[in-house]
């Protein structure tokens, strides 16, 4: 018996409230910057640190992300096997 896993989906309402979130904490982090009372080269140095912040923090999101998903792919393999194997499986044939 083959149990297909259910693929979860987040809603619209979740989507858009992550997006607006991640947007208003960049513009949030941005002014801050902007408006810092020190030198254009500090402020410069930590724009750029909150880019590096974010995109290591997509790319790490990604590599989780495919990491679980080879993991399900690998899983559903050796599930099918198993299933197989059980199928062909004659237990009244002689050895």
């Amino acid at each position: 018996m083959s149990e297909t896993p259910v693929k979860q989906q987040s809603t619209a309402a979740f989507y858009g409230q992550a997006v607006a979130s991640f947007g208003i904490a960049v513009a949030a982090t941005a002014i801050g910057i902007y408006n810092l009372h020190t030198d254009a080269w500090v402020r410069g140095f930590l724009a750029i640190a909150v880019l590096y912040l974010v995109t290591s923090a997509f790319t790490l999101a990604k590599v989780i992300r495919d990491r679980q998903e080879a993991g399900q792919i690998v899983s559903r393999v050796d599930q099918a096997r198993l299933e197989k194997l059980l199928a062909d499986h004659d237990p009244f044939e002689k050895i």
